[in-house]
């Protein structure tokens, strides 16, 4: 068929594209100064009943002794091969047995899987990084720096850098986003997942849509579309200044390659979700189910368990852990 004839054809439906694209921006921005505005007069009413405290962080020139916990593993830094970025980790266990991978949300580091770092290093080499933007990893400043393929990219030079062909992946709210990602796109780098607290994107979108709900639960996402006001607003709850925009820009990203299409899932995965979880509902489990392959997934919703569940119950998900990975023990 000509070429002409091809463009031709097509040129309705990348018109309807645009459009549709051009009217979720819209939407995403109206949102977005509007969260700005209800949040703006909170900060201003938090000022005035503590004016002591001002309008800025506590500088903190010292970390916590916590950080250097010599039980929790060997600090180490990795040079990416794709970026020539260098990833700040936490290893141990080395040599006995699978590389187990744990990736962190926001606004969080490695120190939020202290946990898990100690209940599996006797049977696996447990590695948690600091992603790109965070903790003691670089943090490139411009907001393309953090798009969705540049961030698996990471994830691949991790694993194939530390001299693995595959892993167990363990993820926590943003990081299981891109754990969800990964496993679609580089399936044979994956042996296993284990998430927490997160949908992949295309469930979350389709499960917004039709669940007004989610969207007012996910409120804070339109105002880090935003530049510098986050970055004020979060500074005054005593986030670091300095370390908040890579972190933000993950979230800047977030709309880039929207409306998305469904995608199936197929990694044998444990999902695991708090009953009260402020941020997603529980009808997302349902959705993540919808997608899977038959028999890949093994999901389970604690109750009365809030969204930080890897650091407030992680008994229960050492249990759940243990059990989904048997087979794997030597």
């Amino acid at each position: 068929m000509p070429e002409l004839v091809v463009t031709a054809l097509l040129a309705p439906s990348r018109l309807t594209l645009k459009l549709l694209r051009a009217f979720m921006w819209s939407l995403v921005f109206a949102a977005a100064l509007l969260a700005a505005a209800v949040y703006g007069c909170i900060a201003f009413s938090h000022v005035l009943c503590r004016p002591r405290r001002g309008c800025c962080g506590r500088p903190r020139r010292i970390p916590p002794a916590c950080l250097r916990d010599p039980e929790l593993g060997e600090h180490c830094f990795l040079t990416l091969k794709s970026s020539g970025l260098r990833l700040h980790y936490v290893s141990a266990g080395r040599g006995n047995g699978p590389l187990m991978l744990f990736l962190h949300g926001f606004p969080e580091n490695w120190f939020s899987w202290r946990y898990q770092l100690r209940e599996f290093q006797s049977h696996f080499h447990v590695v948690a990084v600091d992603l790109r933007g965070y903790g003691s990893s670089d943090s490139p400043s411009d907001v393309d720096c953090y798009t969705i393929d540049l961030l698996m990219a990471d994830i691949q030079d991790v694993i194939l850098g530390l001299g693995y062909s595959k892993c167990i992946l363990v993820a926590h709210d943003w990081g299981a986003l891109l754990a969800w990602n990964f496993s679609i796109y580089y399936p044979s780098l994956v042996e296993r997942m284990v998430v927490v607290s997160a949908a992949p994107m295309s469930v979350y979108q389709d499960y917004s849509l039709r669940h007004i709900g989610q969207f007012f639960r996910s409120n804070y996402v339109f105002l880090f579309q935003l530049p510098w006001l986050p970055e004020k607003l979060l500074s005054m709850s005593d986030f670091q200044p300095g370390g908040l925009t890579g972190p933000l820009n993950y979230y800047r990203n977030l709309f880039r390659n929207f409306p998305l299409e469904p995608q199936e899932l197929a990694t044998p995965t444990l999902l695991l979700w708090g009953e009260k979880d402020s941020y997603f509902q529980q009808g997302l489990v349902g959705a993540i189910s919808s997608r899977f392959v038959p028999g890949r997934l093994e999901a389970h919703i604690l109750p009365g368990v809030g969204h930080w569940l890897p650091q407030s119950h992680p008994k229960e998900m050492h249990q759940y852990m243990w059990a989904f990975l048997q087979d794997l023990l030597h």
